[in-house]
């Protein structure tokens, strides 16, 4: 989350959510917004957000039947309703009904703020008395959050709680979809710094000239057309921990003002000359091996390898993708109000027999897929891809086997008797294999 806390800002109208968004980014929250309450409900990821911020009067689902719902999964969330025909019956309904506050529409931008900090301030409060109540050690956090039994993730774990306290700055380098985000947001949370800002920004996905004022901010009237000053993602992160992933992606001149920073511990702002002092723990994170990259600085390397982190791709540990896929079904169930499938053994060894390239996001996708009844590439009756040739020769032997059964289903229109003629196999030995592998499409006869 930015310093200020990530907001959910919801209201049918467009034009009002795209003009919230622009002046409460500009004040320091991260927003998500909707236009339909619906969706709003589905979308709202409540492990993150801070507080919701919701016009009542809304067709199909009012505000205040948004809040009862959220507030139904998470009793802390505090919610803000907002109003163009508010009076003071209403105001007091909402506030007996849950709300954290009331503003009356159209509300003054600078009050808006004001009682967003406070509900964020609130929020983090609550949080804060939670973890402190539950009886979990660090271990148990990071053993939670680390899901696996590979030997590639408990050296990660142990990594992450010998160094999560320690100041000092991090590289993390890993695949795609690797989780390095989560990486460096559960080395935050173990750290001293949790009780303060976690910013991340992503080099790779904003231009140069943009990106430099995100990260070093600027003095009022230093770029053109603007007449505000802003302040830098470090000022933002001051007293917590910033996180810049695609780091590889950043210009020579940035590379160069960056290792300024990390070394002076202080920020210049565009158009500015005082520095300004920033206490702040630097988590970096690029794919491949950022040394062996032309035009990336030496010097600006070395600052932040001292204690690199590999995160493991799933090809690196394929012990941990029945639990990972596992979990990530009782999210996707929880999350769309569906039942959790129960994948046996044998569909499990199916999907860890798969190459997975994209890694985490593939796979939650999979699973997600799975809950919703549209498993189109990881289960029943769909041909598995080419196994990795890195895995052990059974497992290979395996997914081999299940793709020609699964082939031959198709061309038989998934009738096991014609199956098991084109393979020459006996039927019940086909019936058994197609059970094993999870390839059952609901139509086994003739």
């Amino acid at each position: 989350m930015t310093a200020r806390g990530h907001v959910a800002f919801v209201d049918d109208e467009p034009d009002l959510c795209a003009a919230a968004a622009d002046w409460l980014e500009s004040s320091g929250f991260t927003v998500d917004t909707w236009s339909d309450p619906a969706r709003a409900l589905a979308g709202i990821d409540l492990a993150r957000c801070d507080v919701v911020l919701t016009d009542l009067r809304m067709p199909d689902l009012p505000g205040d039947r948004l809040m009862a719902a959220l507030r139904e999964r998470d009793p802390d969330l505090p919610v803000i309703l907002m109003s163009a025909h508010a009076d003071v019956p209403v105001a007091v309904a909402a506030m007996r009904d849950g709300a954290h506050d009331f503003i009356e529409k159209p509300y003054i931008a600078e009050y808006l703020v004001a009682v967003l900090d406070r509900a964020v301030e609130w929020r983090r409060l609550r949080r804060e008395i939670a973890q402190a109540r539950a009886p979990q050690t660090r271990r148990d956090r990071v053993d939670q959050r680390l899901i696996g039994r590979s030997p590639a993730i408990a050296q990660l774990r142990e990594a992450v709680l010998q160094l999560a306290d320690v100041p000092v700055d991090l590289l993390l380098t890993g695949e795609v979809g690797t989780g390095r985000e989560t990486l460096a947001r559960l080395i935050h949370d173990l750290s001293r710094r949790a009780r303060r800002p976690f910013v991340a920004l992503d080099c790779a996905a904003i231009p140069d000239a943009a990106l430099e004022a995100e990260l070093f901010g600027h003095e009022r009237g230093a770029l053109p057309g603007t007449n505000t000053e802003r302040a830098s993602r470090f000022e933002f992160a001051s007293g917590g921990t910033i996180y810049l992933s695609g780091i590889h992606a950043l210009s020579p001149g940035l590379q160069a003002r960056l290792l300024r920073v990390v070394q002076d511990r202080a920020v210049v702002r565009l158009g500015g000359n005082a520095p300004r002092s920033v206490d702040v723990r630097l988590v970096a994170s690029t794919t491949g091996d950022l040394a062996a990259r032309g035009g990336f600085r030496q010097d600006l390397y070395f600052r932040l390898s001292s204690a690199g982190l590999r995160v493991p791709s799933l090809a690196d540990r394929p012990e941990d993708i029945g639990l990972l896929y596992a979990q990530f079904l009782s999210e996707a169930a929880a999350r769309f109000r569906r039942p959790a499938p129960d994948p046996g053994p044998a569909e499990l060894e199916a999907l860890r027999a798969r190459p997975w390239p994209g890694n985490l996001p593939q796979l939650q996708a999979a699973a997600e897929r799975h809950v919703l009844g549209l498993r189109d590439d990881a289960g029943r009756g769909a041909a598995p891809a080419a196994p990795d040739d890195r895995l052990p020769l059974p497992r290979r032997v395996a997914a081999f086997e299940a793709q020609a059964i699964a082939e031959a289903l198709a061309r038989c229109g998934g009738s096991s008797a014609a199956a098991a003629d084109l393979l020459g196999l006996p039927r019940r030995t086909l019936n058994e294999k197609i059970a094993r592998y999870g390839l059952r499409s609901g139509e086994t006869g003739a």
